[in-house]
């Protein structure tokens, strides 16, 4: 269904996309170098889930109506930044409290894994971005459009989890090396709460 070469080209362009410094490789870095490499990976597989969702929706057209509707868009959007202000204010509420990744909780990763999901769904950007980007890699010639993009998500997906595995292996073992510093817990807290109110307040001024 769809050549080899044409596959090789997009897993490329894939794995370029996933590696710039956007919101979801700072989340994942973020998360693993405050509670560890495995917390890093949960928040990954989570944002990676949520790819399934927008594939889907670019798919059946979802993803062309937040594109054409300015309400769609922007309540999505504004759900997405009021989202992660939450998650920086829970972020100052912590203080120096930081959980290194041998005492976190089977439990914690749940969560983790539940917050990648939702600031992947929030972010109408993400939806908007698979709509344009997938579609140029489909065979016309060969119909099955539909099915052709539920591919490419799939493969797109996997290669996401692999890079965000690897940044979450690196940054987690950075991580550790600074958990018992003193007062790290505090800086770390603060810092991730600085990045989320900046994703967050960028998201919320952002337009399609």
């Amino acid at each position: 269904m769809i050549e080899t070469s044409q596959l090789i080209y997009f897993i490329a362009a894939s794995v370029a996309f996933t590696i710039l410094p956007g919101p979801d490789m700072i989340f994942v870095t973020t998360q693993s170098i405050s509670e560890g490499k495995k917390a890093g990976i949960a928040t990954a597989l989570g944002l990676c889930t949520g790819i399934l969702f927008h594939t889907t929706a670019a798919a059946v057209g979802i993803s062309a109506i937040l594109y054409k509707s300015a309400i769609a868009f922007s309540i999505v959007k504004y759900l997405g930044a009021a989202y992660l202000i939450y998650l920086a204010l829970k972020a100052l509420k912590e203080g120096d409290y930081l959980l290194s990744s041998d005492s976190i909780k089977e439990t914690d990763y749940s969560r983790l894994y539940k917050r990648g999901i939702f600031m992947n769904l929030l972010n109408p950007k993400v939806s908007l971005f698979f709509l344009a980007f997938l579609p140029q890699f489909v065979n016309l010639q060969t119909g099955n459009v539909s099915t052709q993009m539920g591919v490419l998500g799939i493969v797109f997906m996997i290669q996401a989890i692999v890079v965000f595995s690897i940044v979450s292996a690196f940054a987690g073992s950075i991580g550790s090396k600074i958990l018992d510093m003193p007062r790290v817990g505090l800086y770390v807290n603060w810092m991730k709460a600085s990045i989320f109110s900046v994703i967050g307040i960028k998201l919320a001024l952002s337009h399609k």
